[in-house]
């Protein structure tokens, strides 16, 4: 049985949102969500949202919650729909399930991304002015008015290899080997991309996902067994 949506629990005194109003809080933080890939999540049962009498859905305060969860699961840790959706089935349930690799997505997980400015990231990140000229020239943080957590810590982490005598002009491969994957994964929708209905976007974008985290599977395999040929 499919749980109640949450907009229906939602207080009265909550306005519920239409798609467009959930696409304007959701797409400064998710660049590529749609209308058809808001669809496509119902579709998979992962969100419920309330119906008007003329069939409208309408989004409450805990389904965009629940919508940011689900999207920064995905972006975040590449994990598959399916994978989620369990997830979520099992805390509907009452239950403390955890993600592949023993992550949970608690309360924190719920509350709006935080935005940083530019003196609010360095300061969060201990880091320099220099650090992050350094690291946007190198292209491995991207120029912006506000950044985002995953900005912070990519920083964080720049700041431990400068410890270690480790530059970001030193990390300048990495945006080329990105800009390779994405290739693959460009040349694995080839398929789906010919297609123009919004249900095949939906699935390409949520394969580009499933195919992104196998790369890092594989990725992160051989540095573990080059680390191990290192130290032995």
């Amino acid at each position: 049985m499919s749980p109640v949506s949450a907009a229906a629990k939602s207080s009265s005194a909550a306005p519920l949102l239409s798609i467009g109003q959930v696409l304007a809080r959701l797409t400064p933080e998710f660049p590529d969500l749609t209308p058809s890939k808001l669809r496509f999540l119902e579709e998979q049962r992962l969100v419920f949202p309330a119906r008007t009498e003329s069939g409208y859905r309408k989004f409450g305060t805990s389904d965009v919650e629940r919508l940011r969860l689900i999207l920064s699961t995905q972006r975040d840790q590449y994990l598959p729909l399916k994978v989620i959706r369990t997830y979520l089935e099992e805390l509907d349930a009452g239950l403390s399930p955890t993600l592949p690799g023993g992550a949970t997505l608690g309360p924190t997980m719920l509350t709006t991304a935080r935005r940083f400015t530019r003196e609010e990231l360095l300061r969060e990140a201990a880091a320099s002015t220099t650090l992050l000229h350094d690291a946007i020239s190198a292209s491995i943080i991207l120029p912006a008015d506000h950044y985002s957590d995953e900005s912070l810590n990519v920083l964080k982490a720049l700041v431990e290899l400068q410890r270690s005598g480790i530059e970001p002009r030193h990390l300048r491969g990495f945006r080329g080997a990105a800009e390779r994957e994405l290739g693959l994964i460009e040349s694995a929708l080839v398929p789906l991309s010919r297609r123009k209905d919004a249900s095949s976007r939906a699935k390409a974008s949520e394969m580009a996902v499933e195919i992104a985290g196998q790369l890092e599977v594989v990725r992160g395999s051989l540095i573990r067994s080059a680390l191990g040929r290192l130290v032995t």
